[in-house]
């Protein structure tokens, strides 16, 4: 029978565990696909650490997949048809068409929860037509597995709502090393943009140089770090144009002296478990505070289109071979606990040479 990784319960940290289920049965307008790589997030970990909402202990874990099409029903019409054997990235989340402002209707994300059924830590999914796209032929299994998520989530918080995708611009991206901030990182990149980068990492912050970074600053220095960052602004636009956070905390007091009047900070997330407060001074200066979550369904077609055209490469850290090698699944779920991770952790569902180098089961 076909294998899925859900979650036993424990105490402070669910356990991985590894079932048999049925080999789903797609429905007319459903593709029947194999998965070839999944990926972990952030979400992974805060649902093993009991951290977030409606945690299921049936429905397999992660959001992120590249598949491969098993079976084509004669009922998906045009543009949803897909030969048997192409590779597809699943749309990470559901509830969502095409409305800029947020979702139509409830909105959930994949894996881990009782929200949706679906979960990408399984050998074998049946999904709508509709949910796919191709993936861009220039990425490995584990670079396509990758993308999803980060990359809807980037997509959106920097091309949607920074209002500050555009050549030229000096954008701020925070913790360099998430799956999510290299994907803006990426995209600011491609777009034509001076992207700078904090990390807790002198190492992290040159390898994002070496994408396409003009430059970094270590934050560990709390109140140095901004002066420090104001440096290095060009002197024909000494002042940043967005800020793209994932941490929270004192994001705003920290960088408002540095945004422009009017300049926008986006904020996908809060790990650092604070969240973030928009001092006086920051008002005064019309600065705006625009939470970002996701994506819908046409952002996630225009960002694999945009990463297609623009052949870019999502950044794989690790990568652990065989749906059956829990103690490298749980290393992962390590690495990213500890903040160890620069780009996204992968599991390859076969031993293959593929992208990445696969480690051996252990």
């Amino acid at each position: 029978m076909p294998k899925a990784i859900v979650i036993s319960p424990g105490e402070d940290y669910h356990t991985l565990h590894l079932k048999d289920v049925p080999l789903p049965r797609p429905g007319p307008h459903e593709l029947h696909l194999k998965i070839v790589a999944a990926a972990i997030n952030h979400r992974d970990l805060y649902i093993r650490q009991n951290l977030y909402p409606a945690i299921s202990f049936e429905s397999p874990l992660l959001a992120d997949a590249c598949a491969t099409v098993c079976t084509h029903p004669s009922q998906v019409s045009q543009p949803q048809q897909l030969a048997v054997s192409t590779r597809v990235l699943i749309n990470p989340g559901s509830g969502w068409l095409t409305n800029p402002e947020g979702p139509e209707e409830a909105y959930t994300v994949h894996g881990g929860t009782s929200t949706s059924p679906l979960g990408m830590l399984q050998e074998y999914v049946a999904v709508p037509a509709t949910e796919v796209e191709p993936a861009p032929d220039h990425l490995s299994d584990e670079e396509a597995a990758a993308l999803p998520l980060a990359g809807l989530t980037a997509w959106r918080a920097f091309s949607t709502k920074s209002g500050n995708a555009e050549a030229g611009r000096n954008i701020l991206v925070t913790g360099i090393g998430g799956g999510v901030a290299l994907m803006v990182l990426l995209f600011g990149v491609a777009k034509g943009c001076n992207v700078y980068v904090t990390s807790s990492s002198t190492e992290k912050i040159e390898r994002a140089k070496s994408l396409g970074a003009k430059d970094g600053v270590v934050y560990t220095d709390e109140a140095g770090w901004p002066k420090a960052l104001r440096q290095l602004l060009p002197h024909d636009r000494p002042f940043l144009d967005a800020v793209i956070d994932g941490a929270g905390g004192d994001i705003v007091s920290s960088t408002w002296r540095l945004l422009k009047l009017g300049g926008i900070i986006v904020s996908y997330g809060i790990t650092s478990m604070a969240p973030p407060t928009l001092p006086m001074q920051a008002v005064m200066k019309n600065i705006e505070l625009k939470g970002s979550t996701m994506g819908s369904r046409r952002e996630f077609g225009e960002m694999v289109r945009f990463v297609g055209e623009h052949e870019i490469r999502p950044v794989v850290g690790r990568v652990v071979a065989g749906i059956d090698n829990l103690r490298g699944i749980d290393g992962l779920f390590d690495d990213l606990n500890e903040g160890k991770q620069f780009g996204k952790l992968v599991v390859g569902m076969e031993n293959h040479d593929r992208g990445a180098p696969i480690e051996p089961k252990l």
